[in-house]
């Protein structure tokens, strides 16, 4: 079922059209990824398909009472509330319907003796109570943990202020929230920013099982594989839909620019065959030769001619070696670094040889960008040795470019670290990474962060290092160009060392996996697929463990949700019983003060009769206290 059409979108913001007729459909429980360079009018389309931009032309239908999720790379909280409470916030409708239920409880053991009241509050009952239970209302506690938890949000984190948090804290934040809320459907630009490698994981298996349907931008490339279904392509303002994940629609893609470019070859060969017939019919002079020629021309004319396919620019570069190092490259032995009394790592070791291509991973927060600050010597170790081998020659891309001059011209920024070179040299490295014409003149202070990272890859590929440390290097990176930086990583002869939460790139480039924990680094063989089929099987369950079906949590699940109705009607129960017998010892105690009046036994029959019911009401709260009693042991 088709629960979202876009049809022919456009959107400009001034000379600049993004949008120039953009379509596609979404199917209800279909996962979408959305990709496109840099710029490109992703962002724009779905905030245009969330409502908070208004097109300039086309249409947009959504199914009848579509409920939308739309998580900004930016999102709003509020600042007075705790980080629990915010998320415990998407819930106060179910908190409501427990107190609506509670209240219905008490009018119900109020009114024991009324039959027909009893069976109004308890129809009414029975329906809040399914509604609870549609709601999650016996589970949501657990469900906002287990999103807090798998976000990365800490025990402690959970009674702070949100007005303390940091943006990419705050980011998490919503994007819990949301998933919390479950729309039908899931608008998410770059969700997996802030989020650490076991929060990606999280957020995927989750993803993978949600019931409604998924519309994502993202520039992870294995977040793309592992979530969507489906891909869709903005390119020069039109989107052309792919089926299956990243990888699929990358061949996909290839085949279809290859047999694109073929058809146009083709036709280009035709219409230069017919040019030079007509003109060969012209050359005769003769009229019936005229008119042959005059003829084709027309058909020329006619003829739909296509476009020439092209692809949206992309960086071109390659890493070089000006020399070789020695066997031994880098070696590290029981490194430390603290700041403020607060230990970041310890017993770090590490020996790197040349060739070797090693991924560093870790929790956010560990230390490894600190780690290179120490290697770099722009930070002091606390204690240990970091040695280099001969011939080192240390290349530093940092993901910050606090290396860069925010006052100088991109064209100087470059030219200053190499006089070496002539202008045209240094405008044609420019040119491979897009600095074009008047773009070179541009102050660095104005550029995007993805510029500033293309401006550090060239003045890295111009030093010819041979011993690389990158520090998220596709950060701010359209797919393109990552895939192009991992082609030139891949002929790069030299030595790698890169910290990375690009599980797609280290699959690319690394053959080994160094993770940063507590107590040092543990090394893996491999690159992250090999890593992480290794810590499944170091985690994974006792094989002769019992397997539970999805039908045995659903059995138990229907367990859980009769015992919590057996364990609600024992307490109303529970409540009426002890009302009944308060109300009879409230009785009892009048008839005594009745038997203690010396004037009633001035009518023997009277008082004997008072005295009988006296000790029948004594035995009839007997009962009632038996029954009381029952009830509580079964609590």
């Amino acid at each position: 079922m088709i629960i979202l059409s876009v049809q022919d979108i456009r959107k400009a913001f001034g000379t600049n059209e993004v949008l120039r007729g953009a379509s596609l459909t979404l199917q209800n429980g279909q996962r979408l990824g959305l990709v496109g360079v840099n710029g490109s009018g992703k962002s724009t389309l779905m905030k245009i398909i969330a409502g908070l931009e208004h097109e300039d032309g086309g249409t947009i239908s959504m199914q009848k009472g579509l409920r939308l999720g739309y998580l900004a790379q930016q999102g709003a909280v509020d600042a007075q509330r705790t980080v629990l409470e915010e998320m415990e916030s998407v819930f106060d409708p179910v908190v409501e319907m427990e107190k609506d239920l509670r209240r219905l409880e008490e009018e119900m053991a109020e009114c024991a003796g009324d039959e027909v009241q009893l069976r109004r509050l308890g129809s009414r009952y029975d329906q809040l109570n399914r509604a609870f239970e549609d709601a999650n209302g016996y589970g949501w506690k657990s469900a906002v943990q287990g999103v807090l938890a798998g976000l990365g949000f800490r025990k402690e984190q959970q009674g702070q202020k949100a007005s303390l948090l940091s943006g990419g804290e705050r980011t998490r934040l919503c994007l819990g929230r949301m998933l919390l809320q479950q729309p039908d459907l899931l608008l998410l630009d770059e969700p997996t920013n802030h989020l650490d490698l076991k929060a990606i994981s999280w957020l995927e298996n989750y993803l993978q099982s949600y019931r409604g349907a998924v519309l994502v931008i993202s520039h992870d490339r294995y977040f793309m594989d592992h979530v969507c279904d489906h891909m869709a392509e903005l390119l020069f303002g039109r989107i052309e839909m792919y089926e299956g994940n990243y990888s699929e629609y990358m061949k996909q893609r290839a085949e279809r620019f290859e047999i694109r470019m073929k058809t146009w070859t083709l036709q280009q060969k035709e219409i230069e065959r017919q040019q030079a017939i007509i003109e060969r019919y012209r050359s005769f002079n003769r009229e019936k030769s005229i008119r042959a020629a005059e003829s084709r021309e027309k058909r020329l004319e006619k003829m739909e001619k296509m476009e020439k396919p092209v692809d949206e620019h992309t960086v071109h570069f390659h890493f070089s070696c000006k020399r070789r190092t020695g066997e031994d490259v880098l070696m590290l032995t029981e490194v430390s670094k603290g700041f403020d009394g607060h230990t970041l790592f310890e017993h770090l070791n590490m020996h790197l040889r040349s060739g070797d291509r090693v991924a560093l991973i870790g929790d956010n927060g560990v230390g490894k960008s600190t780690l290179f600050k120490c290697i770099v010597g722009s930070e002091k170790p606390d204690s240990g040795t970091i040695r280099f081998g001969s011939g080192v020659e240390l290349g530093y891309y940092d993901q910050h470019q606090a290396g860069l001059h925010d006052e100088k011209t991109v064209l100087d920024e470059v030219w200053d670290d190499f006089r070496r070179l002539d202008q045209t040299e240094v405008r044609g490295a420019l040119g491979m990474f897009l600095f074009t014409g008047d773009d070179v003149l541009m102050p660095v202070s104005t550029l995007s962060g993805g510029e500033k990272g293309r401006v550090a890859l060239t003045k890295l590929m111009l030093r010819q290092d041979n011993l690389l440390l990158l520090d998220e290097p596709t950060n701010h990176l359209d797919m393109d160009s990552r895939e192009v930086l991992e082609k030139a990583l891949s002929d790069f002869p030299g030595t790698i060392l890169a910290i990375s939460h690009d599980r797609y790139f280290i699959n690319r480039f690394a053959t080994r996996v160094a993770v940063m924990e507590e107590g040092g680094l543990a090394e893996y063989l491999g690159n992250y697929d090999d890593y992480f089929e290794k810590i499944s099987r170091e985690q994974a369950p006792d094989a002769n463990a019992p397997v539970v079906t999805r039908t045995q949590m659903d059995r138990e699940k229907k367990k859980s949700r009769e015992e919590q109705r057996r364990i609600n009607e024992l307490k109303v129960q529970r409540e009426q019983a002890e009302k009944a017998v308060m109300k009879a010892e409230e009785e009892a105690s009048e008839m005594e003060k009745s038997l203690a009046d010396p004037s009633i036994w001035q009518d023997t029959e009277k008082a004997q009769a008072l005295s009988r019911a006296y000790q029948d009401k004594k035995r009839e709260i007997e009962t009632l206290y038996s029954a009381w009693e029952e009830l509580e042991e079964q609590a």
